[in-house]
Formats: structure tokens, sequence, C-alpha cells
């Protein structure tokens, strides 16, 4: 696979770098191919000649030594063969590097976009694997922290759902799969966030929920877990992500309380054949008495209030304690509305590098923070 230049590679539909990559992409035999884990390196057309004739050499002298009986030659003439083999074969090592100079990166906008190509020239001294990578990251092509607003984004931009939910396994597969997801390292970072996702606990806005399996008869999520630390060991870890209007509806089928049964009461208990209740005593009326609501609603405190300091080391088990022990029990009761807000102070002596100030504004702004920055001072 050769190239000169990114216009070229572009205006040359059937440049043997972009064949060869494109028939990579799209065939695997009779497996269909996970395309977005693949890049491409070419070798600069310039600099293959250079590599070419040095391969050559190597193949020469190689094939003197394999017949070297043949040949008769004398035991200084091997040891030049060897010498002169070890010598190419030294070269060719040098050469390969200097040669593949070129990124090839397919891209695709969105799902209904059609698959560009994108070339990107590599420079350096490392390994071509390490110089690849570097260049993927430095232009957000390789991703390896996520964070799980983001995802579910993509989620609902695609969208990835499969009705109310989608298997963990196949959003793996997905972000494996196609073009238009973000290219992750390796399938731990997407595990990652959906653990991180399903821990918050303003997964009601921002993420999703958790079940085990979803039962089609009884028409609800078997171990539906909401704003808790969830295990997700792997990959093939069976289990559903779940659209949290979805969760919510569960949520508040099983936890309504059952409506008093209809009649009249005596003495606190159903009437039956429409009993009338039993007037009290003359000597016990001393004035109406006030409706149960307003009683109730006089006794009973109507607010809650509370703060905590986390531990930063361990915020998402404390985060996710919090969330099942406080917030859950508060989300359950009927017309309660409830706002949380996380406030993030950090004091780093030595100053933050700058890469973690653009992830962390970047996330930052991903996640809605209504008031984030960094101060030098």
């Amino acid at each position: 696979m050769t190239i000169d230049t990114i216009d070229k590679l572009n205006k040359e539909p059937n440049n043997p770098a972009l064949v060869a990559a494109k028939a990579i992409l799209e065939t695997r035999g009779n497996v269909p191919r996970l395309r977005n884990t693949l890049v491409f390196l070419a070798v600069d057309r310039t600099r293959l000649q250079d590599l070419d004739e040095v391969v050559r050499r190597y193949l020469a002298w190689e094939s003197i030594l394999t017949e070297q009986e043949g040949l008769d030659l004398s035991p200084h003439q091997v040891r030049q063969a060897v010498t002169q083999r070890t010598s190419a074969e030294s070269t060719i090592l040098a050469r390969i590097p200097e040669a593949y100079q070129w990124l090839l990166v397919p891209e695709q906008l969105s799902p209904q976009g059609s698959m560009e190509w994108q070339a990107y020239r590599l420079s350096g001294q490392e390994a071509l694997a390490v110089r690849a990578s570097r260049k993927l990251r430095s232009d957000d092509q390789l991703i390896t922290s996520y964070a799980a607003t983001p995802l579910r984004m993509e989620l609902d931009r695609v969208p990835l759902w499969r009705g109310d939910h989608v298997a963990i396994r196949q959003v793996v597969e997905d972000f494996a799969r196609y073009l238009y997801l973000p290219r992750l390292k390796e399938p731990e970072v997407l595990l990652a966030a959906m653990r991180d996702g399903l821990a918050l606990l303003t997964w009601e806005q921002e993420t999703f929920a958790y079940a085990e399996s979803f039962d089609e008869s009884g028409n609800r999520y078997l171990g539906l877990r909401c704003g808790q630390q969830v295990t997700i060991p792997d990959r093939d870890t069976p289990g559903l992500l779940v659209k949290p209007e979805a969760a919510r509806r569960q949520i508040e089928r099983e936890t309504a309380k059952p409506l008093p049964p209809a009649g009249d009461k005596t003495d606190g208990k159903p009437g039956a054949g429409g009993d009338k209740p039993v007037p009290p005593a003359p000597d016990q009326v001393t004035g109406p008495d006030p409706a149960p609501d307003e009683t109730e609603r006089a006794a009973k405190p109507r607010r809650f209030y509370g703060s905590v300091e986390l531990d930063a080391a361990c915020v998402t088990r404390d985060a996710g304690q919090i969330a099942e022990e406080i917030i859950a029990h508060l989300e359950g009761l009927v017309g309660a509305a409830v706002k949380i807000t996380l406030e993030i102070e950090a004091e780093i002596p030595d100053g933050v590098p700058d890469n973690v100030v653009r992830i962390v504004t970047e996330n930052s702004q991903a996640l809605r923070f209504k008031n984030h920055g960094f101060e030098k001072e």
C-alpha cells in the first residue's frame, strides 16, 4: 500500500492503499468485520524504493546461504554471506518505520452518512504502533477514557436502544462495529462508563438503569437497579441497560400504595350492608375534628436536606450507598421532588497537567456542569 499525499489519496479511488484497506475493512471471510477496531498503515511511495532494494538484497543473501552446499562456498565465503544477510536485515528493520509514514483511518459521521478516509502522516522515533496510537489519541480518534453521559447521548442519538433496553454485550459489539460511534481503546473503557453511569445519583436525567433480564410474560424487569453500583466484570456479562423512563414506570407501578376499599367504615373497619358509623357519646363531643389530611400535614415533616463529604478514593461506592439508603426512599414518595447538587473542590499543589485540564474540562461540559473551571491561584 503506497500513497504520496493526502490530496492524492482522496483523488485516487483506485489507490492501492485504499483498495487493500477497503477490502480488509469490509470482509473477513463469512464473518462480519468489527470495523471500528481497525486502522491501517501505508507506505510512502518515495520511501518504497529504498525499502524494496534492501529487501531484495536480504533475500539474495538468504538464497545464497540456503544453497551454499551446491555453490561449494568456502567457510570464509559463508561467513561473508552471513554478515551481509545480517546487515541487510538490520537495514530493513530501520527502513520499515521510515517507509510506513501514513495512517489511514476510516470515518463515518452519522449512521446515514457515507464512509470516508482520513490520512495522517506519522512522525517520531518510537515503534509504529506507539506512533499510530499517539496520533489517534491526539486527534480524538482513539478514546482511552469514556464518560457515562456521552454514552447515554450515543444510545439516544443513533439510537442503540432495542426498545426500552439493550443488552450490555450488544452495546459492546455495536461500539466495536459501527464507525459512527467513538473508537474505544478496548471494551473495558465502555464497561467502566456503564458502571459509572449506573452508580450516578442523577441516573434518571443523565444515564440509565440496570436489569438482570426482562420478563416478557410479566412485562417487567427482573433485578432492576438504579443509582447504585453494579458489577460488570467483562463484555460477555449478561444484563441490560434500561431507559430511565421505563425504569421509573416500573418503580412507580410496584411501589404505589393500594387504595382503601370502597364503602362506609365502622370503627375504622369496612362496613357491611350500609351500616352507619356509631356517633360519639354526648359528653365526648367537643367540636368538629380536623380533617385527617390536615392533621397528617400538620404533624409530618415536609422537607429534608443534608450534606456530606465524600472520600475521593471511594466516591462511587459512597455515592451509590447514599442513593440506595437515602435518595431512593425520598424519591419513592408520591409527589416528591428531589434535587441533588454535587460540589467538587480540588487543590493540586504541583499544578494540573495540560492533558488533565483538557479531559476534565471536556467531561465537565459533556456532563452539563453549570459552573466549572481551573484557577491558577
